[in-house]
């Protein structure tokens, strides 16, 4: 089975239970990855967040049913998993952008989001460069964060731990020079990775996870670097140009290779995703605007008897 059918099946899923609190843990287990690299590939291949998806799937569906019943708008809420009125009301206008107690009215215009269906399409000719390398385990120093289960507030968290590593600010935020962790860093990297890791790993309950700024180091822990271990995996390792890119368009960012990675390579890759974590590995550089880096998915080959 790929990954096609995998996500498809998901979905399937998804759309069975649209009454209920949507598991996501179960709709990863369906696609054969974690919770969090389902959310991130999803939203990268159907170019919306699969919050996003699910809520608009359920005022879709709230809508029909006001339309076509004598159903109470406080039942529908409920069956649509909110308890609140309030919170039904302000979703559902958000959604079709009028109340629900018009959308019974003559003429109302609603919206319909239809269920997503996934397909192989051709999507250009632009080439990517990888390679499958097996790597046994990494000793690393570091410092971490705790990740929210929520895809995008997990890029912030890891964003504002990479500006409290590299930078000291002032009060007003204003950056005054190099962070004493990236010299604690620098200090503690050895010669076989001259860089900076910097790794996700998730909760396998799926609620949260950690993300981890460290150095490849056979030094001892301080009071600021902690030690973690990068396990043994075979990796699919894609290089990048520009890590620190804003610009999400930005064809040599590290958002834009990783949307590239899990929407092109991965669906026709034949490899499914390992584990419960990725990272990436910056090169030692001082130009922050051009930092060299790559990105690393641990991965299998697909069974293709598993069904």
């Amino acid at each position: 089975m790929d990954w096609i059918e995998r996500l498809n099946q998901a979905i399937a899923y998804m759309e069975a239970h649209m009454t209920e609190e949507i598991d996501y843990m179960q709709v990863a287990k369906i696609a054969h990855c974690s919770s969090y690299h389902f959310q991130r590939m999803f939203a990268y291949i159907a170019d919306v967040s699969l919050s996003e998806y699910i809520r608009r799937r359920k005022m879709s569906l709230a809508a029909v049913d006001l339309q076509s019943g004598d159903k109470k708008i406080i039942d529908v809420a409920l069956k649509y998993g909110y308890s609140s009125p309030t919170a039904f009301n302000r979703t559902f206008q958000g959604i079709h952008g009028i109340a629900p107690s018009r959308a019974k009215e003559n003429g109302v215009l609603l919206k319909s989001y239809p269920t997503i269906s996934f397909k192989l399409i051709a999507k250009g000719v632009e080439e990517m460069e990888f390679r499958i390398e097996k790597k046994d385990t990494i000793r690393v120093l570091g410092v971490s964060t705790p990740l929210s289960s929520d895809v995008e507030k997990a890029y912030e968290e890891a964003e504002t731990l990479w500006l409290k590593v590299l930078f000291e600010m002032d009060a007003n935020g204003d950056v005054i020079g190099q962070g004493n962790l990236c010299s604690e860093l620098n200090a503690a990297c050895n010669s076989e990775y001259n860089g900076f890791f910097g790794i996700e790993i998730e909760k396998e309950n799926g609620d949260g996870g950690e993300y981890i700024i460290a150095v490849a180091s056979s030094a001892p822990e301080s009071g600021s670097l902690k030690e973690y271990i990068i396990p043994a995996h075979t990796w699919a390792v894609f290089p990048g140009k520009n890590f620190f890119a804003e610009e999400y368009a930005d064809a040599e960012s590290a958002t834009k290779l990783e949307e590239r990675i899990y929407s092109e390579w991965l669906p026709t890759s034949g490899y499914e995703i390992a584990d419960r974590l990725d990272l990436h590995f910056n090169f030692a550089t001082n130009d922050l605007e051009n930092v060299p880096f790559e990105q690393w998915i641990p991965v299998k080959k697909i069974d293709s008897a598993t069904v």
